[in-house]
C-alpha cells in the first residue's frame, strides 16, 4: 500500500474532498487522524475507515483555535508517535462583491482558510524537523491562481497559502520535508446541492471534459503527493481542475 503507516492530519475531513482523502489515505495503508468541526460526520469517516480494515481516530478541532489543536497533536503523538502528513483541507467560502463585503465576511475567511492553515502547520512542523521527514499538503483553489469574481476573501486566503507553500518548501526542504499545494476546480461536492441545476451546468460547460471533478480526483492527488513516488516533489502548485484554466 502506497501509504503504509503514515501517520496523517486531515482537517476539514467530515465531507467533501477532506472525507474523500480520508477514506482513500485510510485504503492506501494510513494512519488517518480524522479532523473537523462536525463530530457526527468524523465518527462516519473513521467507521468506514475501520470497517474496511483501516486505523482511524477521530477529533473534533476548529482550525481557529490553537488549543483545540495543540491538544489534537498531542493526542495523535501520544497514540502512534509520529506525524507523518498533514493535509490542510479545511475552509469555508462567504462570497460577495467588494461593495457589498463585510468585514465579518472577510475575517472569517481569512481566519479559518489562510489563519488557520499556518496554525495547523505551525503546530506539526517542530514534531517533523525531529522525526527528519514530513510532508505538509495545502489546499489552494484555481481561485488562488487566477481569483474570481465575488470572492476578494476566498482568492486572498488561497493565493496565501500558495505563498505557504512556496516559502516552507524553501525553509523546511533541508530538513526533509516537503510542501506542495492542490488546486482544485470546479468539484462536486455537498456544498453544490444547494445551487440551481442550471448554475452547475454553466460551471460544466466552461470546463474542456465537460463535467466537475469528483472529490476522489482530488484525493488520489493528495495520496501521490503524500507518498514516496512523490519524493523529489516540493513547492509544486498542481491544478486539478479538467482544463479549466487553460
Amino acid at each position: 500500500m502506497r501509504l503504509s503507516g503514515k501517520v496523517t492530519i486531515i482537517t476539514g475531513a467530515a465531507s467533501g474532498i477532506g472525507r474523500a482523502t480520508a477514506l482513500r489515505f485510510g485504503k492506501e495503508g494510513a494512519k488517518v487522524v480524522v479532523c473537523d468541526l462536525n463530530a457526527a460526520g468524523i465518527d462516519g469517516v473513521v467507521n468506514e475507515i475501520v470497517a474496511a480494515g483501516g486505523e482511524a481516530i477521530a477529533y473534533v478541532v476548529n482550525v481557529t483555535d490553537k488549543q483545540q489543536i495543540a491538544e489534537m497533536v498531542s493526542g495523535v503523538k501520544s497514540t502512534w508517535g509520529r506525524i507523518d502528513v498533514l493535509v490542510n483541507n479545511a475552509g469555508i467560502v462567504a462570497d460577495a462583491q467588494l461593495y457589498k463585503m463585510t468585514d465579518e465576511q472577510f475575517d472569517r475567511v481569512i481566519d479559518i482558510n489562510l489563519k488557520g492553515v499556518y496554525q495547523c502547520t505551525r503546530a506539526v512542523v517542530d514534531t517533523m524537523m525531529e522525526q527528519g521527514s514530513g510532508v505538509i499538503l495545502n489546499a489552494s483553489s484555481v481561485v488562488g491562481l487566477y481569483g474570481n469574481f465575488g470572492q476578494t476573501n476566498y482568492a486572498a486566503a488561497k493565493f496565501g497559502v500558495i505563498g505557504f507553500t512556496k516559502t516552507w518548501a524553501k525553509e523546511l526542504g533541508k530538513k526533509g520535508i516537503r510542501s506542495n499545494a492542490v488546486c482544485p476546480g470546479f468539484v462536486a461536492t455537498p456544498i453544490l446541492q444547494s445551487m440551481p441545476e442550471k448554475v452547475i451546468q454553466a460551471m460544466e460547460e466552461k470546463v474542456p471534459m465537460r463535467r466537475l471533478a469528483k472529490p476522489e480526483e482530488i484525493a488520489s492527488v493528495y495520496c501521490f503527493l503524500a507518498s514516496d513516488d512523490a519524493s523529489y516533489i516540493n513547492g509544486a502548485v498542481i491544478s486539478v481542475d479538467g482544463g479549466l484554466v487553460i
